[in-house]
């Protein structure tokens, strides 16, 4: 049987992460499941899409994501099973899908409801589906195939010889702001010469190995394990402390010679 990993908003407070566990297990008990995060701030899509778009390569082909983020019982709701690069997903049709494989998904299909309205979709609907797909059950027969899903765009790049313009797209725990500037367009447009790193009232001129590389309170900037470019404050909050967050604008500036 293939994992199935969990995301979801619902929080840690409450019954819900259980609930949805128990209906897994209910269907199979010898299950495996992990959970990936149950902190994405509520109907946050962007901030979900972060969360399991950084990790779910790093399951085994054939892992199962059920996504619990933005879903509610309605009839105009549609859910979602589809298949990406040896993966499957299930969740709201809320945009989610499009993030996560810049709208090239290799299958999708939208799941039968017959009519039924779920209040706990992803208990009711969402978990069964997981447990069939995870057992090796054909992704088809959960409903029709479909190329109509809800499609959302996530910021790019702007970049020219001189600069690269790019956002925050994550802030974590420890208050360190993620952006979509990547160490390969960093690369790419530098040619070696010299460049500085512009958020806020800040400038930086170097990017370190890691934040304990600067002094305790210090500003600076490196490279996560994804190779995404990161501003944090050692043992501080850079987005309390900078007043910088969600979709700030981070530029980097480039200057000639070496």
């Amino acid at each position: 049987m293939a994992v199935i990993t969990f995301t979801s908003d619902f929080g840690y407070a409450d019954h819900y992460v259980a609930a949805v566990k128990a209906r897994i297990l209910t269907h199979d008990a010898q299950a495996q499941i992990v959970d990936i995060s149950h902190a994405v701030e509520p109907y946050n899509i962007p901030q979900a899409e972060y969360v399991l778009g950084s990790v779910y390569h790093e399951f085994p082909l054939g892992t199962v994501h059920l996504v619990g983020v933005d879903t509610h019982g309605s009839k105009k709701v549609r859910y979602h099973a589809a298949f990406y690069k040896g993966h499957y997903f299930l969740m709201a049709d809320n945009g989610l899908l499009s993030l996560l494989t810049d709208d090239k998904p290799d299958k999708v299909v939208e799941i039968a409801t017959h009519g039924q309205v779920f209040s706990f979709p992803a208990k009711e609907l969402l978990a069964p589906a997981a447990v069939f797909l995870a057992k090796g059950g054909d992704i088809e027969v959960l409903g029709e195939t479909t190329a109509d899903f809800r499609h959302l765009l996530n910021r790019q790049l702007r970049l020219n010889d001189h600069s690269i313009t790019g956002h925050v797209i994550h802030v974590d725990q420890y208050g360190n702001l993620v952006t979509n500037i990547t160490r390969e367009s960093i690369d790419t447009i530098s040619h070696g010469r010299t460049y500085t790193i512009h958020f806020g009232r800040e400038t930086i001129a170097k990017i370190l190995a890691n934040y304990n590389q600067a002094d305790e309170g210090d500003t600076c900037c490196i490279y996560n394990s994804l190779d995404q470019l990161c501003i944090g404050i050692n043992k501080g909050n850079a987005s309390e402390q900078l007043r910088l967050g969600f979709d700030s604008q981070i530029d980097v500036r480039f200057y000639p010679g070496g």
